[in-house]
């Protein structure tokens, strides 16, 4: 089996391609939860509808609803041909691996998950992290091996 080189890797020596990436990670971010939120209006029709042909065993659902429509989300994104959601695509921006393969569907579950569980214990001080390192990569960046590369 070969691995399908990923096409938005950039040389790590180019610095062009980190240059004010930390900025637009964050607008990026704000992009992509305000799609999330409006995607679970439709999924809690779904569990609604669910709900009732499970006879209530779907209503379980609901306290889990924005968990499973984000990781659904960034797993498909990220994981996606284009290595990027729809807010970092807007802000120019994609998600790449340091060992030169394409994004999978669990690195990018893992990704989003490692990122809730560090936010939730350093708050945004996150970003601070970014700040000091190179290539602009935060703590859930530098676990995993990826970094976020400008894409225009």
């Amino acid at each position: 089996m070969t691995l399908d080189p990923n096409p938005a890797y950039a040389a790590p020596d180019d610095w062009r391609a980190y240059s004010g990436v930390l900025s637009r990670r964050v607008f990026a971010f704000v992009i992509d939860y305000l799609i999330i939120l409006l995607l679970c209006i439709p999924a809690a029709v779904v569990v609604f509808f669910l709900g009732i042909i499970t006879l209530g065993l779907g209503f379980m659902l609901y306290p889990a609803l924005f968990v499973i429509v984000a990781l659904l989300y960034f797993g498909l994104t990220l994981g996606g041909p284009n290595q990027a959601s729809p807010g970092m695509r807007a802000m120019g921006v994609a998600m790449a691996r340091l060992d030169g393969r394409r994004m999978d569907f669990l690195t990018a579950v893992a990704h989003t998950v490692i990122f809730w569980i560090i936010n939730s214990v350093l708050t945004p001080l996150i970003l601070l992290v970014g700040l000091f390192t190179e290539r602009s990569r935060l703590v859930h960046d530098m676990l995993l091996g990826t970094v976020i590369i400008r894409t225009a």
